[in-house]
C-alpha cells in the first residue's frame, strides 16, 4: 500500500481488504500509544474522552474543539495508525456539524461516527435515547458527506425499534457514507438480517456491560462484520488498575512493590514517553 495514501483512503483500503478491522477505544495520547504496540486501529471513544477529560459521564458534554485536540494530539503519537473518531451527534445543525468533520479531518482523523441522536444524548448502550427524524439526520449525514476530502465515515442509527433500525439502515446505505452502525443491539442476529438488507460495511459495537452480548471476532466476521468496536478497554483497564493500585498503597502503610513485571516503574514509563517523542518526530507520514 503506498505510503502517500490519505488517511482515509488507508483504511477505506483495508476496510475492503482485511476479513475484519477490530478498533480499540482509547481516551488520550498515553492510553493510545499503548494500544498501537498491539493494534494498528484506534477509536477516540465519546464515552471514554467525556469521562477522562471532563470526568463526566457520556451525555453531550463535549466540544468538538476539544475532540479536535485530542485528536492532533493521539495522530502525533501515532503517526501509523488508522484513528476513528466518535463525533455524537455533529454538535449541532448541519452547517456546525460539516465543520466538527472537517476540522476533525484536518486534526488527523481518519474516519468518524455520526450518530442520529436528539439532546440530551447517551451513550449507545443505555436506555433513554431520543433520535431524530430521519431526513434531518440524512441532511446533516449529507452536508458531512460533502464537506469531507477523504475522511471515512460511518452512519450510526440508535433506533430503538427492530423495523426503525432497518428502514434507517436501508436509508443509509443510499447514501455516500462508507460504514452503517446500528448500536445497543442485544441480538446480534439482526446484524445477519442487515447484512442482507444493506450493501455497505457493517460496524458493531462492543462495550463490557452494555447491551451487546459479547461476540468473537470469528462470530462477527462470519455475521457479515467488517468493523468491530471496543469502545472502553482501556478507560476501564485503567479505572480498575489505580483502583487497585491505590488499595494496596493505602493499606501498606505507603509500601511501593519493586517494578518487576508486570508491574512498571520509572524506567519503563520513560522509555516509553521516548518513543512517543520520537513518534512526533517521525518524517514521511501519511499525507491528510
Amino acid at each position: 500500500m503506498s505510503e502517500f495514501m490519505t488517511l482515509g483512503s488507508r483504511l477505506r483500503a483495508d476496510i475492503a481488504r482485511r476479513p475484519l478491522l477490530p478498533f480499540i477505544g482509547v481516551f488520550d495520547a498515553y492510553s493510545s500509544s499503548i494500544t498501537t504496540r498491539y493494534f494498528d486501529t484506534l477509536f477516540l471513544s465519546g464515552f471514554s474522552f467525556a469521562a477522562s477529560y471532563y470526568g463526566l459521564p457520556d451525555e453531550g458534554y463535549i466540544t468538538w474543539t476539544d475532540l479536535a485536540a485530542c485528536t492532533d494530539r493521539i495522530r502525533a503519537v501515532a503517526p501509523q495508525a488508522h484513528l476513528l473518531v466518535d463525533m455524537d451527534d455533529g454538535y449541532g445543525d448541519p452547517g456546525v456539524a460539516a465543520h466538527a468533520a472537517a476540522t476533525l479531518e484536518e486534526s488527523g482523523a481518519s474516519g468518524i461516527v455520526l450518530e442520529d441522536q436528539l439532546r440530551p444524548k447517551k451513550c449507545g448502550h443505555l436506555d433513554g435515547k431520543q433520535v431524530m427524524d430521519l431526513e434531518g439526520y440524512l441532511q446533516k449525514l449529507g452536508r458531512v458527506l460533502e464537506t469531507r476530502q477523504d475522511l471515512v465515515v460511518v452512519a450510526r442509527t440508535d433506533a430503538s425499534d427492530p423495523d426503525e433500525r432497518l428502514r434507517r439502515a436501508r436509508a443509509f446505505d443510499q447514501t455516500a457514507c462508507d460504514a452503517i452502525l446500528v448500536d445497543g443491539l442485544g441480538d446480534s442476529d439482526f446484524l445477519r438480517v442487515l447484512r442482507r438488507e444493506v450493501k455497505k460495511p457493517l460496524v458493531f459495537n462492543q462495550i463490557a456491560g452494555g447491551k451487546s452480548p459479547p461476540r468473537s471476532w470469528t462470530e462477527l466476521r462470519d455475521a457479515g462484520v467488517s468493523i468491530v468496536i471496543h469502545s472502553t478497554p482501556c478507560l476501564f483497564a485503567a479505572h480498575q488498575a489505580m483502583n487497585a493500585e491505590l488499595q494496596a498503597l493505602q493499606s501498606e502503610d505507603g509500601w511501593f512493590p519493586p517494578p518487576v513485571p508486570p508491574r512498571v516503574g520509572l524506567g519503563d514509563v520513560t522509555a516509553h514517553l521516548a518513543e512517543n517523542l520520537a513518534a512526533r518526530h517521525a518524517r514521511g507520514l501519511p499525507r491528510r
